[in-house]
């Protein structure tokens, strides 16, 4: 025994390391049979998964370019994260952007700008920006609703993003006097820090089902009954992401208080299939939206991504001869990414925003339904050139998620489908969480949302508008060729926009149904 305790501690320490490495190797060729690499490699091997495992984060800090990450590259993180934190989000010597590359965006600005006198409400308040359209005055619906931003937070559930984000993001738009869409997880405690709220719902009725899973017009009555801040009702068709495809919540994730919400059981997988059960027919859904909107007295709308233009053109047809419809339709482009999805979905199955939108708008337009409608983009739109270009193609307002979520701390770690998001924002870890300070986080969500509408009013200004609503398809040219040809918008989509009602900034501020700090 003293002989081994000896020669133990006679062991230097780097024989510890080689009688290490030793094991490893005898482990590698010997015992493990998943991995080819590490068996024909043995330790060198592993230095493989591991640069693999780390590699997007390489990349993201040490190798890709300014201009050259996808979602979102460095340059317009920065610009979020700066505009969140009421930084500097200016650039120096330039743009070093190539402004010739393909899609890229030209503004035709005005010889003379807009001039604001000193009692314009945009010179009381810089960031002052509401939508130019009412939600469901065509429809007469009781509780008719003007949003009082042009850019809110896009569908996420709380379930797929954590309580302290969601009540971030809450409270940053009672700040910002935008509005919250709950995504489909149900209306949660943390939409109730008093901003106006968009309650949605897909298939699986989350929230509003009854026992079998079906959608509960009684239940909705009541939600709506019991929390006055709701102002319109979304139903899904489809998003971005994965249109068409349904999606399982794993029993494992279900805990006693996302139960509660969603009104589903503990511990059980819940299915949230393709199709709606509560219609199978488009005359079907225009039935369930006026019976939404009867029963509940607000703006009812629909959400989709778009492919198939046939049974868009029947919609349209229907409205056309009753007159009834929805109120606004959420247009989702293919690039939407915050829910999880198969890549053979999320890169091929429905079309990028641009083209659904100017396809959805052109089919409307053409069967003269474009003034009833409030047409919401949804799709990479948080930046103030292309939202001007979405408010030139038809857009009223812009929903914003994965740019919400970068405004309260989102790093693009892309781990939001398996519960380690490192900010904290798309766990249900209670420690990854625990870092988000939602008073800190509602402010800079707020913040960027303030600095959005202001540098847009300013492009406004700047092309000679009051509000971008008045934006022409001419006024906007993208490059359609590579290097050496740019294009307006008309022309590169083959349509006019149809003009929107607008009298002034001010008519806007005196509005009966604004949103925002004013109550109906």
């Amino acid at each position: 025994m003293i002989f081994f305790m000896f020669s133990m501690a006679d062991i230097r320490w780097w024989m510890w390391i080689v009688i290490f490495l030793i094991l490893v190797a005898i482990r590698d060729i010997f015992i493990q049979k998943k991995h080819t690499i590490s068996h024909n490699f043995p330790i060198v091997g592993h230095l493989r998964y591991m640069l693999e495992k780390i590699g997007p984060e390489l990349r993201q800090y040490l190798v890709a370019n300014n201009r050259e990450e996808l979602p979102f590259n460095r340059i317009e993180r920065g610009w979020i994260y700066a505009s969140a934190k009421k930084e500097n989000n200016y650039e120096g010597f330039g743009t070093d952007r190539d402004i010739y590359a393909h899609q890229h965006i030209f503004i035709n600005n005005a010889m003379m700008p807009f001039k604001i006198n000193e009692t314009h409400p945009n010179t009381i308040d810089k960031t002052f920006l509401p939508c130019a359209k009412v939600m469901g005055v065509h429809n007469k619906r009781r509780k008719p609703f003007r949003p009082a931003s042009v850019i809110n937070v896009s569908a996420m559930s709380f379930g797929s993003l954590s309580a302290k984000a969601v009540e971030s993001l809450n409270k940053g738009v009672k700040i910002a006097g935008a509005y919250h869409n709950t995504g489909e997880g149900g209306l949660s405690p943390y939409h109730s820090y008093g901003g106006d709220v968009i309650f949605h719902f897909g298939t699986g009725y989350f929230g509003v089902r009854d026992e079998d899973g079906n959608f509960s017009m009684e239940k909705l009555v009541k939600l709506v009954e019991n929390n006055p801040f709701v102002r319109a009702i979304e139903i899904k068709l489809s998003q971005g992401a994965k249109p068409g495809k349904g999606g399982v919540l794993p029993g494992s994730k279900i805990t006693k208080e996302i139960a509660e919400i969603r009104h589903v059981a503990i511990g059980k997988d819940v299915l949230s299939p393709p199709n709606h059960s509560a219609f199978s027919n488009v005359p079907e859904m225009v039935e369930f939206i006026e019976n939404i909107a009867e029963a509940t007295g607000l703006p009812v709308g629909i959400k989709a991504a778009i492919g198939k233009l046939e049974q868009w053109e029947e919609l349209a047809d229907i409205m056309v001869a009753t007159g009834k419809g929805p109120d606004f339709i959420t247009v989702d482009g293919g690039e939407g990414g915050t829910g999880a999805a198969p890549p053979s979905f999320a890169d091929h199955v429905s079309l990028p925003w641009v083209y659904g939108f100017s396809d959805l708008y052109k089919l409307f337009q053409n069967k003269g339904l474009t003034e009833r409608i409030v047409f919401i983009g949804s799709g990479k739109l948080g930046f103030p050139a292309k939202a001007a270009m979405a408010f030139a193609m038809g857009a009223d307002c812009i929903n914003v998620a994965r740019e919400a979520m970068m405004s309260i701390g989102c790093i693009q770690a892309q781990v939001c489908h398996n519960n380690r998001c490192p900010s904290g924002i798309a766990t249900q870890s209670k420690w990854l969480q625990s870092g988000i300070d939602p008073t800190l986080k509602s402010e800079r969500l707020a913040q960027y949302f303030k600095t959005f509408r202001k540098e847009l009013i300013e492009i406004t200004h700047a092309a000679g508008y009051e509000h971008p609503c008045e934006f022409k398809m001419s006024d906007i040219e993208i490059n359609v060729d590579d290097h050496n040809i740019s294009s307006e918008l008309d022309k590169t989509y083959k349509y006019e926009k149809t003009p929107v009602p607008f009298t002034s900034m001010q008519s806007l501020k005196e509005c009966l149904y604004l949103g925002g700090s004013k109550t109906n």
